[in-house]
């Protein structure tokens, strides 16, 4: 979020451009703005190592939070807008985040929060000058951003030096963990060697346009907006994600990159023939996915319709490992993300001994970046192999003629009557049906067997859920998958609960089934 030298070089171009107002912010004034907020935040004390925190959905001010962070020497942790009260103040409170910018839509869930958050001294509120801002909590004062950062000056603070997010994993299989990077004393201008490596790896210009349909709460939206940023480029950021807005926003801003993951392909793929037929994609460049693994038919599929130009990430935010490939390289290898890249990769089995070429097992890396759990020493150690070589985020796959194709995490594996049985292949079968609008596969309690497999769909809109399509449905699993690994139920819901970012929130869907079983506690 730092471009330097190319805001100087081209003060009047674009920086963003909020895409569904068109709002547009100048390097000239996006400078000045995160040049304001860093001085503030020397005000209130931060000085380098320090943190604080962002809480909202995508909005104009988004960007020149992160990057006064990134100028200031501090870790920002961009935090998931769609969590509650107990849960953002978990985050506060683990992150010793010292200031928290929220936008007023949030403004309730923050203020709920930081009534159990001491260390949180200020609160800006986004857009709050006409709301009724709440009287100091617990020690935190709340202020409106625009007239606290008003007050400061618009040059850069004396100390510059590189800042850089700390994110927290999803939490979809336990509480969410910070993932803390080591963070060299540099300036800004030199970014950390990982974004130095996807710039090159992407193509990144400095004449690019980048449309960002994904919440700027994440790892690989943050990460993609501010390469963008550093090669003055300019951002498209869209407030929300909609199929057909998104292929229309394509079309008016003409971007040449764009970032997605597979349920957005998914959703495309599945809109009117007539609308799909009129979208005009032509501008772009490079189409990158990553997040989840994507079904080998919705790729396909998307391939044939934008031509070879969908590259392929498989990298967990911890950075412990990063493997890619191109569509060329994706059509000769179906199914996989690639070969690794960074890092060194090991797959073993539940003894710790390397696995045969083609058989699964758990990942694990010889590390291409240092990271730790943030004030988390336990899920540090339990990540790490005994002689602290080795890392793993718990996901299973195996190698192939040199590509990493993944199977599932090792969380969700169903063991029915002895058997292991990955749900992925499951999911994947299910979404590829013309009815499904997405389905999550799990393992649920069986006297005889300890669990099986079960589904549970979201039809497409104007598809009504029976008992006759849950018959349609598991006919159509066991044609296209071996016995074992298809759903003996199926259940339906209005919406499944999957993050912005891709992922499904798995967790919330298993714990319902297992409530009454003390073994299906996770």
């Amino acid at each position: 979020m730092y471009p330097g030298k190319y805001a100087a070089a081209n003060p009047d171009r674009a920086a963003f451009v909020m895409a569904s107002t068109g709002e547009t912010v100048t390097y000239r004034e996006f400078e000045a703005r995160a040049n304001r907020l860093a001085h503030l935040l020397r005000d209130q004390g931060l000085k380098r190592l320090d943190h604080f925190s962002i809480f909202m959905e995508n909005n104009s001010r988004y960007l020149e939070c992160s990057s006064a962070g990134e100028r200031s020497g501090l870790y920002y942790t961009c935090i998931n807008h769609y969590l509650k009260g107990d849960e953002l103040a978990y985050i506060l409170n683990n992150s010793e985040s010292q200031v928290l910018v929220v936008s007023v839509d949030k403004l309730q869930v923050a203020a709920e929060a930081l009534a159990d958050c001491p260390d949180v001294r200020l609160c800006l509120v986004v857009g709050g000058a006409n709301a009724d801002l709440p009287k100091p909590v617990s020690g935190t004062r709340f202020e409106v951003f625009e007239e606290a950062v008003a007050r400061f000056p618009d040059h850069p603070i004396e100390d510059e030096s590189l800042g850089v997010a700390m994110l927290y994993s999803s939490g979809t299989t336990g509480r969410p963990k910070g993932i803390l990077r080591p963070l060299p004393e540099q300036p800004p201008g030199e970014p950390l060697a990982l974004y130095q490596f996807l710039l090159g790896l992407w193509h990144y210009r400095e004449d690019m346009v980048y449309l960002s349909p994904a919440p700027l709460y994440h790892s690989a939206p943050q990460a993609a907006v501010s390469l963008t940023l550093r090669m003055g480029g300019t951002a498209v950021i869209m407030e929300r994600f909609d199929p057909e807005t998104y292929l229309d926003y394509v079309a008016q801003y003409k971007p040449s990159h764009s970032q997605l993951v597979p349920t957005m392909f998914s959703r495309m793929l599945k809109l009117p023939e007539e609308v799909r037929a009129k979208a005009d994609v032509s501008s772009l460049e490079i189409a990158i996915h990553a997040a989840a693994p994507c079904p080998v038919k919705v790729k396909e599929q998307m391939i044939d319709w934008w031509g070879p130009i969908i590259h392929e990430y498989y990298g967990a935010t911890e950075g412990l490992g990063f493997s890619a490939l191109d569509s060329h390289e994706w059509l000769a290898h179906k199914g996989s993300v690639g070969k690794v890249i960074l890092g060194t990769l090991h797959v073993l089995d539940e003894d710790g001994n390397e696995c045969p070429e083609g058989e699964p097992g758990e990942l694990w890396f010889e590390t291409a970046s240092e990271f730790s759990y943030f004030n988390n020493k336990e899920k540090t150690e339990e990540s790490m192999s005994a002689d602290g070589r080795m890392s793993t985020v718990g996901d299973v796959g195996y190698v192939k003629d040199g590509y990493l194709y993944l199977t599932d995490r090792s969380t969700f594996m169903i063991i029915s009557g002895g058997v292991n049985i990955y749900p992925q292949e499951a999911e994947d079968a299910l979404i590829s049906h013309p009815k499904v609008a997405d389905a999550a596969v799990f393992g649920v309690p069986n006297e005889d067997l300890g669990e099986e497999v079960k589904a549970v769909v979201q039809a497409l809109d104007g598809i009504e859920p029976s008992a006759q399509l849950a018959e349609e449905l598991m006919a159509y699993c066991q044609a296209n998958l071996s016995r074992q690994k298809c759903p003996r139920s199926i259940d339906f819901e209005a919406e499944l609960p999957r993050l912005p970012t891709g992922k499904l929130y798995k967790r919330l869907l298993k714990d319902r089934y297992w409530a009454d079983h003390k073994s299906g506690i996770l």
